[in-house]
């Protein structure tokens, strides 16, 4: 895959400019926050060194948040490097627990992944990425191993197009402004006007199918999980390889579980929320 991406790096410029406008912004809480995205399934174990260079932050002040972090027992040390400890998965928790959604496409994910024997998931967007908040796995497709929290490009998945269709148009023009559309293949689009003539198509379609943008020999499909009201809250998605099976056999095979999933969803969101 294409070099590895650190959400960390992304949030501090942001931050610096939410805290100069806003009294009530707490530096200290958004640095800690970008040391702990600063770790990752191919870098667990960082440097005081590393940490700075990959959030911005002074070395001094990267220190301080990873001994507050060790001192609560969120990290530890080997006495050169630092990494997570098991107690940072309550943070991930608490939103779960408390997040309808994850707790009503879970089993439907569940449901579609053993009907196909292919790995199926469910995202939402954040900041310009797809965040994984269900995920059924029949084996490892990709070079990163995916769970729920990962964090992928939106601009290059389908389930990221999908939610990505769904912005209003002056969201949609601000996202491709602000986020650069790096080639992660030779597949991948990243011309602006070429992502835009795509997502046209897929909110006529009403599905996304990615071939092999992310990484060479994957392929996936997407589905938008809506309110009552028609509102994108989310999407769904299955992936495999692109030895096992072509794009036409995808939408033939795959769709309509994806489809009839996101549909029980929508009706089982009604009854949770009543959205």
């Amino acid at each position: 895959m294409a070099e590895t991406h650190h959400p960390a790096a992304d949030k501090m410029p942001s931050a610096a400019a939410e805290e100069a406008s806003d009294p009530n912004f707490m530096t200290s809480l958004a640095r800690g926050l970008s040391v702990i995205r600063a770790f990752t399934e191919r870098e667990p174990n960082l440097t005081i060194a590393d940490i700075a260079k990959i959030t911005g932050l002074p070395r001094a002040a990267a220190r301080r948040c990873l001994l507050t972090l060790m001192q609560l027992g969120y990290a530890g040390t080997d006495g050169r490097t630092f990494h997570l400890k098991p107690k940072i998965l309550a943070l991930g928790y608490s939103f779960l627990s408390s997040a309808p959604l994850a707790t009503i496409l879970d089993p439907l994910i569940e449901q579609v992944s053993g009907a196909v024997q292919e790995s199926c998931s469910a995202a939402v967007l954040d900041e310009g990425e797809v965040v994984y908040i269900a995920r059924a796995a029949t084996k490892r497709i990709m070079s990163v191993g995916l769970n729920v929290g990962s964090r992928l490009p939106a601009y290059c998945t389908s389930m990221g197009r999908v939610l990505l269709a769904a912005m209003p148009e002056s969201e949609l023009d601000a996202y491709l402004a602000r986020v650069p559309l790096r080639p992660y293949t030779e597949r991948t689009i990243t011309a602006a006007d070429a992502l835009k003539r795509e997502l046209e198509r897929i909110r006529e379609r009403g599905f996304a199918l990615v071939d092999q943008e992310l990484e060479l020999g994957l392929r996936s499909i997407a589905v938008p999980i809506r309110t009552a009201a028609g509102g994108v809250v989310a999407a769904m998605n299955i992936s495999a390889q692109a030895a096992r099976v072509t794009c036409p056999e995808m939408e033939v095979q795959f769709l309509p579980h994806l489809t009839r999933a996101a549909e029980e969803a929508r009706v089982l969101l009604v009854r949770a929320r009543g959205i």
